[in-house]
C-alpha cells in the first residue's frame, strides 16, 4: 500500500526525497478514514488540484491536512443529501402532476408518448395508489415530462390545470397601486408630455462602445490554464494602477507571504481558505499573482483596519507587515482609482441637443426631454404565461411617447415552472403544435407585440440584452452573446446587444447587465467596522463602481446558494416509477442556473476606459435609484414576482446645459446627468 501511494503521489512531494513519513501517513489515515483505495484517493487530488486552481501543488504536511478537509466536507455534504433526499422520498406510486385541459408544444421535443384517461376519482387523495392501465385510444400531442433532465416518460394521465392542485393564479388585470411611484431622484425636474405631433425620426443617436464580436466565443471550452492566465493579469492590472495613483516606488511593494518586520504594500485577491465557505473575518486569505507573491494565498488579520468590505474575487491594495510568516497584518486599505468620468466636447453637445427637437418648427428653447423606460424580466408571473406585464409596459411607452425601452431578461425564462415543464398551451393560430418550438413560444408572446408596438411608434427604440436564464438562447455563459434577432422574429426598431454592454445615447455612456451582481455581492460580502454604517445597496454599487467590473464576485454565488426556483404546478414529482435509491442519488434539476461564468473570458465583462453615466444593474432586491460617484445607478425591479406585478424606471432626462465660459474654452465637459435626470421608480 505504501508503495503504490509513493508510486502516485510521489510526484507531488515537496523535495527530491519522496513523500515525507507524516505526508505518508495523513494519507494512509484518508484510506481508512474514508474506505478509499490508492487510486481513488488519487483522483480526488487531482480534483482537489483543479478545483485550487494549482496543477503543480506540492504534497506537504499542511497540503495534505488541507485535502483531508476538503475530502471530510465532501463526505458530509453528501451524507447531509441523501439523508434529505430520504425524509423527502415520495411514497411508492406516482402522483398525478397537474396538468392543463388541451395539448402543451414542448412535449413534442422528447418524443409522442399516448396518454391515458383520467378516471373517475383519480383526483382524490389516495389516486397516487391506483394502477394505471392500458388503453388504446388516438394518443395525444400533449407530452409530460417529470422535470427537464428527465427522460421521456410511459403513458401519462392529463391533468385539468391549476385548479386540480389548489395553485392560485394571479389575475394581472386586478392588480393594486397601478402608476404609483415608489422611489423617485430628482422629482423637482418636470415629465415629458406628450407632443402633438411625434417625431419624424428617433430622437436618439446609438453607438455601441462593446466589440460584440468578440462575445461569440465557443462555450464549454476554457482551459486552466488560459482561465488562471485572465486572473492573474488582473492582479497585476491593479497593481500599476495603484501604484501611478498613489505615487507609490517599486520597493513599496512586496509579496506578502513572506515573513519580514518591515511594511510592504501588497495587491492581491480576496479569496476565503475553505472552497465554497462564507467569507468572514477568520476566513479572509489574500491571493497574489504568480508575478509578485508565486500565487500564494496568506491569511489576513484586519483587526486593527477601521472600516472594510471584502468579497471573494475583490481586488485590494493593502499596507501591512507579515512579522510572524503565518499571517499578513493588515493596517491600511488603499483606495483603487476610479475610471474617469465621460466627456464630450462642447460643439458636438450643441450638436447632439439639437436631437431634442421633435420636428424642425420645435421651440428650440423648450425641447422636450428624452424619456427612457428600463425594465428586466420576469416578464410574467410564475401562475401563467401570458406576459400582462409586458404588453402593460409597452403600452405605457406608446402613451408617454417614450424615447427608448430598455430590456433586460430573461424574456422567456426557463426557471418559468411552465416552461420548465413543458406544460402549457399555445393558441392554435400561433404554429401547428406537432412542430412547435420554444422560438415559435417567444415569436408568440414577446416578438409579436413589439412588431404591433413598433408599427404604433416607430420612433422608439428597444434595446434587448439577454440573460443566462433564455431559454431562447443557445450561448448559456457569461460574458453572454447577443438574442438571434432575426430567428426570434424582433421587429425593426429592435435592437438585441450582448450581456454585458456598454453603450452611448446621443453624449450619455449607459453600462447594462442581467446578471444580478448587487444580490451576490449581498449574500457573499465581509463587512466590518464603520462600512457597516453604509446602505447595502450602495455598498454593493460603489463595490461595482471601484471594481471597474460587471462581475467582480469571483467565485460567484453558488447555485445552491441562491433563491430556490418556483415550483412545478403539482410539486416536483416524478411521474414514473423509480427506485428510492436511484431516485435519491439523481442530481436534482430544480437548482437555480446560476451565474455561469466562463473564466477565460472574463475580460469581456469590465467596464471599458470610462465610467458610465448610467448604470443599470437589475436585481431581485429592492429597486432604487442613487448616484455614486457620479454614476447614476438603477435597479428598476424585476417587471413581473411569482404572483404580483413589480416595477420598471422612467428615466426623464433634459438637454445638457452649457455655459459660455465652457463653450469658449472648447475643452470636453462631463455630462452631469445629477442635474437633467430624474428618475422614477414605478408599479407596472
Amino acid at each position: 500500500m505504501d508503495a503504490e501511494l509513493e508510486t502516485r503521489f510521489g510526484k507531488f512531494a515537496d523535495h527530491d526525497g519522496g513523500l515525507r513519513p507524516e505526508v505518508l501517513g495523513e494519507l494512509q489515515s484518508m484510506l481508512g478514514l474514508y474506505t478509499l483505495d490508492p487510486e481513488e484517493l488519487y483522483y480526488k487530488w487531482e480534483s482537489y488540484c483543479i478545483k485550487m486552481t494549482r496543477e503543480d501543488m506540492k504534497l506537504d504536511l499542511k497540503t495534505a491536512k488541507d485535502f483531508k478537509k476538503d475530502i471530510e466536507d465532501d463526505v458530509d455534504r453528501k451524507s447531509r443529501s441523501k439523508a434529505q433526499a430520504h425524509s423527502n422520498r415520495k411514497r411508492p406510486g406516482a402522483t398525478p402532476r397537474t396538468r392543463g385541459k388541451n395539448a402543451d408544444v414542448f412535449g413534442m421535443l422528447d418524443g409522442i408518448v399516448p396518454n391515458t384517461p383520467l378516471p373517475n376519482g383519480m383526483n382524490g387523495v389516495n389516486s397516487s395508489t391506483m394502477k394505471r392501465k392500458s388503453n388504446f385510444e388516438t394518443p395525444s400531442s400533449k407530452v409530460g415530462k417529470s422535470h427537464p433532465m428527465s427522460s421521456p416518460g410511459g403513458p401519462q394521465t392529463p391533468f385539468s390545470g391549476s385548479e386540480a392542485n389548489g395553485l392560485q393564479t394571479y389575475d394581472f388585470s386586478a392588480r393594486k397601486d397601478v402608476g404609483k411611484i415608489e422611489e423617485q431622484l430628482n422629482g423637482h425636474i418636470e415629465l415629458a408630455e406628450a407632443p402633438e405631433e411625434h417625431p419624424m425620426d428617433s430622437r436618439l443617436k446609438l453607438k455601441t462602445n462593446t466589440d460584440m464580436k468578440k462575445f461569440s466565443y465557443k462555450t464549454m471550452a476554457m482551459k486552466l490554464t488560459e482561465a488562471s492566465e485572465v486572473l492573474d493579469d488582473r492582479i497585476d492590472e491593479f497593481k500599476v494602477l495603484v501604484q501611478d495613483h498613489h505615487k507609490l516606488e517599486d520597493s513599496a511593494f512586496g509579496n506578502p507571504g513572506v515573513q519580514s518586520t518591515s511594511e510592504i504594500v501588497a495587491v492581491g485577491r480576496i479569496a476565503s481558505d475553505t472552497y465554497g465557505g462564507r467569507l468572514t473575518n477568520a476566513s479572509l486569505v489574500l491571493e497574489s499573482s504568480r508575478r509578485m507573491g508565486s500565487g500564494n494565498r496568506i491569511p489576513l488579520r484586519v483587526d486593527a483596519v477601521e472600516a472594510y468590505n471584502f468579497f471573494p474575487g475583490q481586488i485590494v491594495a493593502l499596507r501591512g507587515t507579515n512579522a510572524s510568516g503565518d499571517f499578513f497584518t493588515v493596517n491600511e486599505i488603499l483606495s483603487l482609482p476610479l475610471l474617469p468620468q465621460a466627456a464630450t466636447k462642447p460643439q458636438d453637445l450643441e450638436a447632439l441637443n439639437a436631437r431634442y427637437l421633435d420636428t424642425p418648427s420645435s421651440d428650440p428653447s423648450a425641447p422636450r426631454p428624452l424619456t427612457i423606460l428600463a425594465a428586466s424580466g420576469p416578464f410574467t408571473p410564475d401562475t401563467a404565461l401570458d406576459f400582462s406585464a409586458l404588453q402593460a409596459l409597452l403600452d405605457t411607452a406608446v402613451s408617454s411617447v417614450a424615447d427608448a425601452l430598455i430590456l433586460t431578461g430573461p424574456f422567456l425564462d426557463a426557471e418559468h415552472p411552465l416552461v420548465r415543464s413543458g406544460d402549457f398551451d399555445l393558441p392554435a393560430s400561433a404554429t401547428n403544435p406537432d412542430q412547435a418550438t420554444i422560438t415559435d413560444v417567444f415569436r408568440h408572446y414577446i416578438s409579436k407585440p413589439m412588431q404591433a408596438f413598433s408599427a404604433q411608434l416607430p420612433i422608439c427604440t428597444i434595446i434587448l440584452v439577454p440573460s443566462l436564464r433564455d431559454a431562447v438562447h443557445r450561448h448559456a455563459a457569461w460574458p453572454q452573446d447577443k438574442l438571434p434577432k432575426k430567428e426570434l422574429g424582433l421587429p425593426r426598431q429592435a435592437h438585441v446587444v450582448t450581456n454585458p454592454m456598454t453603450l452611448t445615447i446621443n453624449e450619455f455612456v449607459v453600462a447594462m447587465s442581467s446578471v444580478d451582481t448587487l444580490d451576490m455581492l449581498r449574500r457573499e460580502e465581509c463587512v466590518g467596522g464603520k462600512a457597516k454604517a453604509i446602505p447595502l445597496l450602495e455598498r454593493g454599487a460603489r463595490s461595482v463602481i471601484e471594481q471597474r467590473s460587471f462581475l467582480p464576485i469571483f467565485p460567484p454565488t453558488g447555485r445552491e446558494n441562491m433563491p430556490p426556483v418556483a415550483a412545478l404546478p403539482g410539486g416536483e414529482k416524478f411521474i414514473n416509477k423509480r427506485d428510492d435509491e436511484e431516485e435519491a442519488s439523481m442530481p436534482s434539476p430544480f437548482l437555480p442556473l446560476g451565474a455561469m461564468v466562463d473564466t477565460s473570458y472574463m475580460k469581456h465583462g469590465e467596464w471599458l476606459n470610462v465610467r458610465p453615466d448610467i448604470f443599470i444593474s437589475p436585481s431581485v432586491l429592492s429597486p432604487f435609484a442613487k448616484f455614486i460617484e457620479t454614476i447614476l445607478v438603477v435597479n428598476p425591479g424585476t417587471l413581473s414576482k411569482r404572483r404580483s406585478a413589480g416595477t420598471y424606471a422612467r428615466l426623464t432626462i433634459l438637454p445638457a446645459s452649457l455655459t459660455d465660459e465652457e463653450k469658449e474654452a472648447g475643452v470636453s465637459v462631463a455630462h452631469k446627468m445629477w442635474e437633467r435626470t430624474r428618475v422614477d421608480i414605478v408599479r407596472i
